[in-house]
């Protein structure tokens, strides 16, 4: 099946699972939301890593020895994106003053960049943000020729008149949102109507029109950057056939990404090339020196791995409690409990010093519903215990044989084997005391 056919298949089968529950819908959006920002400003040259960009979005931590700009760049991305999303869900049209209002959402302020002359002669100019170009910026091709984008004097025009033709095909019986986002892509690409930005805003204006007629975004990932540029190139020598059929592609990635989410199944990609060479990354910058346990550690440990552990945590355990007449979860550190996640991971935080040793996470299941299999009582519990110069998790009080340095983050399939492995003890209880009867 072609990549386009299959993609609108996909879609019919997805929305058999419509519409999503709130949980559902946050957790994919959240998938999504972190892949695109990080591939999307990779693409560009942003130096954060995936774990950086996860640390700085989901928590607000910056990354050490990293530039301000690419820091600034990601909460930029990531602020338009939050945009763009709320507004797929509405009846938002797609203007001229939208693109602008975006691209400032996107680059936050005016900064100074490396530029070409038309002669390809170095210079410099300021980039300014939600005005088109000023100064012409056109590129060189791998064969060494200039590539001319629209020029200043063209910019204004050439924007109307894509405006007019994108308005023309939405009004059109046979509209096919796929093809209407690649093209677009492409067409606000071979404008270039700013100074800088125009990949990550043709991305983002692409997945607009893909999610306003209830598609997921198509993320392009870095390790891909090489067919991504190469289709883009196809297309301008008037060839756009490739180009569509490699958004069509990734669409369909993302569909099947978001069906796994809608039937409960796992949306991680533990695989992730980039995932694993920044481990690799970390383990040969720190080797074996030694490294002792402070409450900086710590709050990063807990920012990092311990709230996504809760959250998970609590997540699988809910789907338990329709077995139990009663449920209750808590998490704790040390003497400090809390019976709720909004509250309790503020206020865990604030308690962190030196000397904390431990977070625990206890779920507490009374009274099994089901009274023809008897009145049976289950504990889910996960702890992990801070050591002097390492960390370690004891599931149900037994040791998981999982230890690690405290600037060693788990990792999103570790905390989903983690849970997994108590939710699975929690299943087994039940299939054994069901079984006889």
């Amino acid at each position: 099946m072609e990549p386009l056919e299959k993609a609108l298949v996909l879609k019919d089968e997805l929305e058999t699972f419509r519409p999503l529950t709130q949980e559902q819908e946050q957790r994919i959006m959240q998938k999504f939301r972190l892949d695109w920002n990080f591939h999307s400003n990779h693409l560009e040259g942003n130096s954060l890593t995936y774990g950086e960009t996860k640390a700085l979005i989901l928590f607000g931590i910056t990354a050490q020895g990293k530039p301000l700009k690419d820091h600034l760049e990601m909460e930029g991305h990531n602020e338009a994106v939050e945009w763009v999303t709320e507004r797929a869900k509405g009846e938002y049209p797609l203007t001229e003053s939208f693109i602008r209002e975006l691209h400032q959402l996107l680059l936050k302020e005016p900064y100074w960049v490396d530029a070409l002359t038309p002669e390809g002669a170095p210079t410099r100019k300021k980039v300014e943000i939600g005005k088109y170009k000023s100064l012409p910026n056109h590129v060189l091709t791998p064969t060494g020729e200039m590539f001319y984008f629209a020029t200043p004097e063209e910019t204004p025009a050439k924007m109307d008149d894509l405006m007019h033709w994108y308005r023309e095909r939405v009004e059109a019986d046979s509209l096919n949102p796929i093809l209407l986002a690649a093209e677009f892509h492409y067409r606000f690409i071979r404008i270039h109507p700013f100074d800088d930005g125009n990949g990550r805003t043709a991305r983002i204006l692409m997945n607009f029109i893909l999610m306003k007629h209830g598609f997921p975004p198509v993320i392009i990932k870095t390790q891909d950057k090489s067919n991504y540029l190469s289709v883009l190139r196809q297309a301008d020598s008037g060839i756009i056939e490739p180009f569509v059929s490699y958004i069509a592609s990734n669409l369909v990635q993302s569909l099947e990404l978001m069906i796994r989410g809608a039937r409960g199944e796992s949306i991680e990609e533990p695989d992730d090339f980039y995932k694993e060479l920044a481990l690799l990354e970390h383990r040969l910058n720190t080797g074996n020196q030694e490294l002792k346990k402070t409450a900086e550690l710590i709050r990063a440990l807990y920012d990092n791995s311990i709230v996504p552990l809760f959250q998970k945590f609590v997540e699988e355990g809910e789907k338990f409690e329709r077995f139990y007449v009663e449920s209750r979860y808590f998490v704790s550190s040390n003497s400090h409990t809390y019976d709720n996640l909004s509250g309790g991971i503020p206020a865990i935080k604030s308690n962190i010093i030196d000397s904390t040793t431990k977070f625990g996470m206890l779920y507490s299941y009374q009274a099994f519903a089901h009274t023809a299999y008897g009145n049976f009582n289950h504990n889910a519990q996960i702890e992990i215990m801070l050591g002097s110069d390492s960390y370690f998790i004891l599931l149900n009080g037994k040791h998981a044989n999982f230890e690690k340095r405290y600037d060693e983050q788990l990792t999103e399939e570790e905390i989903n084997n983690l849970v997994r492995a108590e939710m699975k003890r929690h299943k087994e209880l039940i299939e054994q005391k069901t079984a006889s009867k």
